[in-house]
């Protein structure tokens, strides 16, 4: 009887292992995109795309509105000055057939931008649901300017700027010198950057999975470094910072640039990195992004080894993207 146990259990081991061994990546990820005030937004979801299948635990679908257009088309007319002028709002139209089945996946990443169309009402509520039932999202760069109006959608991020966000949307949050959060409700438009730069980071929570072991400071290729994001900010960790200063049009203050929301059982990874295809090529951003989407579909880091091209606080790293 116990030879018999003993035989079964070392066949079901077998097995399992062969299974294994054939199985498809674990983890479904979700893209969505399709309106974007940033002209490298289809190169960007592709990017992404291709970091997380290259882990070999990622299957990655994109969903994308049937209405699509990118910056360079509306900056023509519309000239940048602070954030793309309301009338460029009118090229955004809204896609009544965007309606992806969230519930397939075990993470969603929004690669929408600043004036992107609202979705369809029961897609609203999809998506809510998703991640309130447990659904990972991921918040990449101009996602945060998107769905200003959407009360529910702010609760996600945490944090944004532009699309209409002021004081009605929430305080100013951010670190003063001593590393101590601060909550400002004074009124003013949310969202700002300077020039793009290359800026250091500096690591504010050692301990959680996605900034674990990474160095304290290190520096991020050029990109926009987002500040004055405001937004309600509950259940929020900020997990590193960037200092926005005044000689590049700044703040003085350090600002969220690695943040978690918990929305209900959901988990969100929020950066305001990534503006553009060489950002996204940052090891320091890639790296971020892999490991912050593996905390928000799983809760917890697959691969928490730190890559011997990373940055380091004097110098910045980035691969290359084919």
């Amino acid at each position: 009887m116990l030879r018999t146990l003993c035989l079964g259990m070392c066949l079901l081991l077998v097995f399992s292992a062969n299974l294994c061994g054939q199985s498809s990546p674990a983890i479904r990820a979700l893209i969505i995109d399709g309106q974007n005030n940033h002209a490298a937004w289809p190169k960007t979801t592709m990017m992404v795309k291709k970091y997380l299948e290259d882990t070999k635990r990622y299957k990655v679908d994109i969903a994308r509105t049937k209405s699509t257009w990118q910056g360079d088309n509306l900056l023509e007319q519309y000239p940048l000055n602070d954030g793309v002028k309301r009338e460029a709002l009118k090229s955004a139209v809204s896609d009544p057939e965007f309606k992806p089945d969230f519930s397939k996946y075990n993470v969603v990443i929004n690669n929408f931008g600043f004036g992107a169309a609202p979705w369809p009402k029961e897609t609203n509520e999809a998506f809510q649901k998703f991640v309130s039932r447990g659904g990972g999202l991921v918040i990449l760069h101009a996602a945060d300017n998107c769905f200003g109006d959407w009360d529910e959608y702010n609760q996600m991020i945490g944090l944004g700027g532009w699309g209409n966000r002021n004081e009605k949307s929430g305080p100013y949050v951010y670190l003063d010198d001593s590393g101590k959060r601060v909550t400002d409700s004074s009124p003013g438009k949310g969202g700002s950057h300077g020039p793009q730069h290359e800026f250091s980071l500096i690591i504010r929570d050692p301990e959680h999975p996605i900034t674990k072991g990474l160095p304290k400071n290190w520096l991020h290729a050029k990109d926009e470094l987002y500040d004055s994001l405001r937004g309600p900010g509950r259940n929020m960790k900020i997990l590193a910072t960037a200092f926005s200063s005044k000689e590049n049009n700044g703040t003085d203050r350090h600002e969220p640039m690695i943040m978690t929301i918990d929305y209900g059982q959901g988990r969100v990874f929020h950066t305001p990195m990534g503006h553009a295809d060489y950002s996204m090529e940052c090891v320091g951003f890639i790296t971020v992004l892999v490991r912050g989407t593996d905390w928000a579909a799983t809760g917890s880091v697959v691969d928490p080894s730190v890559p011997a091209d990373f940055p380091t606080a004097e110098k910045s790293s980035q691969r290359k993207f084919d």
